[in-house]
């Protein structure tokens, strides 16, 4: 299990699954030739894409960001059409920590897409119940809208499966939500018109998680976004702006779907990487 100490934070990444989806869609307009450079391609060109939670140890509670995408919740056709080489195992993944389900105090949720909301209910029997009966889940109420009542579009990406039985635990905001002094919830839309990047703030250095909207280290410049995007020009906007002050402010970044770094720290210029964690996990998908 990868871990990263952050002053007084300790981060771990749990198994939340793996799946591999097509390049293109991930990259968008970006020519195959130029972001292949930087991420490698299978033969069937997808890229390997965890999607592995991050747990936030901190002043003796338990914060998780995202979910993954669960157990057993993926019929035939979606394992295969999203490239599900591994379901999520947090449980055991938790059990390494010492921890249980029932000890994580607050869910952060950056979006509800499957892949990162598939994790907030299991299976007891033939019935959906909370995986974190315990816990708080902070999620923008545009993003909580949308889940319920989903569109044309989103409705491939936002179930039942995954909001009925813990919609009794939910708690939504607005623009910002400060979940503790340190944690930071900051609605960004873009990648969904409720998406939100996660703060973390310790004796003035700071995590900085983007979410979908930086997906994988590859995705730094801010013009390359995702196919997937449902407002592709405001995540432009967004990581421009975000990348702007990181950089300039010497900011870190973690990572909820690279195959490759936990965490990346590139000088002021954006094009050198001044300090890394990388994934000990050997990805399926080398170059």
């Amino acid at each position: 299990m990868d871990q990263l100490q952050f002053h007084s934070m300790s981060l771990s990444w749990l198994n939340g699954g793996v799946t591999c989806l097509d390049g293109g869609a991930m990259f968008g307009v970006v020519p195959k030739p130029l972001w292949s450079r930087k991420y490698p391609v299978n033969e069937k060109n997808q890229i390997e894409l965890p999607t592995e939670p991050i747990l936030i140890q901190y002043e003796g509670k338990n914060y998780l960001i995202d979910t993954g995408v669960g157990f057993n919740k993926l019929n035939e056709k979606q394992l295969r059409n999203f490239g599900v080489t591994e379901e999520g195992s947090l449980a055991a993944s938790l059990q390494e920590l010492g921890l249980t389900a029932a000890d994580i105090d607050a869910v952060l949720m950056t979006h509800l897409h499957f892949d990162h909301a598939g994790g907030l209910t299991q299976w007891e029997g033939d019935v959906l119940v909370p995986t974190f009966p315990n816990a708080k889940i902070f999620v923008t109420k545009i993003e909580w809208d949308e889940m319920r009542n989903p569109n044309i579009r989103s409705k491939n990406t936002y179930w039942k499966e995954n909001w009925e039985p813990v919609q009794h635990l939910v708690e939504t905001y607005e623009d910002t939500l400060e979940v503790v002094p340190g944690i930071e919830m900051i609605h960004t839309g873009g990648h969904s018109e409720g998406h939100a990047v996660i703060k973390l703030t310790q004796n003035d250095e700071v995590l900085l998680h983007m979410a979908d909207i930086m997906p994988t280290h590859a995705h730094q410049n801010p013009l390359w976004v995702l196919a997937y995007d449902d407002y592709p020009m405001t995540s432009v906007f967004a990581k421009e702006r975000l990348m702007k002050e990181a950089l300039a402010n010497n900011y870190s970044f973690i990572f909820y779907h690279d195959a490759y770094y936990r965490m990346i720290k590139w000088d002021e210029t954006g094009k050198e990487i001044v300090d890394k964690l990388e994934r000990s996990r050997q990805p399926v998908i080398t170059f």
